[in-house]
């Protein structure tokens, strides 16, 4: 235990900071906010901390079978400090932010076509919304998603071309899916692969469901206008980030179901020859 506690530290002073980005880059007036994103700051930071220095798993999956984790921690960080920086371009220009606001407009007009993700949510946005904003919104938005492709890009190769996980040897399936009970009943490489269809399904759908609810939503509620910069980065995050996440469990998932099924055809055949006479 004593050996993952450097580690488990480390990774628990990330996640605070990536909470705490948006709110150290941007300015912030309200101290009433400060204290809540430093609450959950240290929450987030506290449970990282018990997950990964912990010798039993909990809630983190695929918590040994690096780089998973690795790549979703590093794709939601960078969709958090660039829109920030996209952000904060709006009141305080730099070349840097120049830069990244270029790119998040090319990609968001590049794919601002009738029904995409990004078209619908802007139309998420109240009628009498200003239209800078609704660019601003479509910035981000092409950001994140572009983001999001990149991480589903690279873990497409890492398991390709790395042989993802085999190359660290025996997967633990308690350990690296905790939430998955392979006692529950039924063929475990079935309900592998129905999760797995399922996480693909919804992380297809989630970019275009999550703008349509919200919009339905509003009718009774009052309306989201991402007027907030911080509310703007979290949400806009989230909504390219949730889908691609659940893309790369059921890939993941769709992975070890084929290695299950590999390793017991192998069984098989190793049974039946050991049973030839000689």
């Amino acid at each position: 235990m004593l050996q993952r506690i450097p580690g488990a530290f480390v990774r628990a002073v990330l996640v605070m900071l990536l909470i705490a980005t948006p709110s150290l880059m941007l300015s912030q007036g309200n101290s009433d906010s400060t204290q809540v994103v430093a609450f959950f700051g240290l929450f987030a930071g506290a449970l990282t901390f018990a997950e990964y220095a912990s010798t039993y798993p909990g809630l983190i999956e695929f918590r040994y079978a690096p780089p998973f984790n690795r790549i979703r921690f590093l794709a939601l960080f960078l969709s958090v400090f660039l829109i920030t920086v996209i952000c904060q371009a709006q009141t305080d220009p730099t070349p840097f932010g120049a830069f990244v606001k270029a790119v998040g407009t090319l990609v968001g007009g590049a794919i601002d076509v009738p029904y995409s993700p990004v078209r619908l949510i802007t139309l998420m946005l109240p009628a009498k919304t200003p239209v800078e904003h609704v660019m601003l919104v479509r910035t981000a938005a092409g950001m994140a998603y572009l983001i999001s492709l990149v991480m589903l890009a690279v873990f497409v190769i890492v398991l390709k071309i790395f042989n993802w996980p085999n190359r660290l040897g025996a997967f633990n399936v308690w350990v690296n899916l905790p939430t998955f009970d392979p006692t529950a009943g039924g063929d475990v490489v079935a309900r592998l692969e129905r999760d797995a269809r399922f996480n693909i399904a919804l992380g297809f759908l989630l970019p275009f469901l999550i703008p349509a609810v919200v919009k339905l939503a509003m009718s009774s509620f009052q309306p989201i206008t991402l007027s907030s910069p911080q509310t703007l980065v979290w949400t806009v995050s989230a909504w390219a980030f949730l889908p691609a996440s659940l893309f790369m469990r059921g890939i993941a998932m769709g992975r070890i179901a084929q290695m299950i099924r590999e390793k017991r055809r192998q069984n098989r055949a190793a049974e039946r020859a050991s049973f030839q006479p000689a």
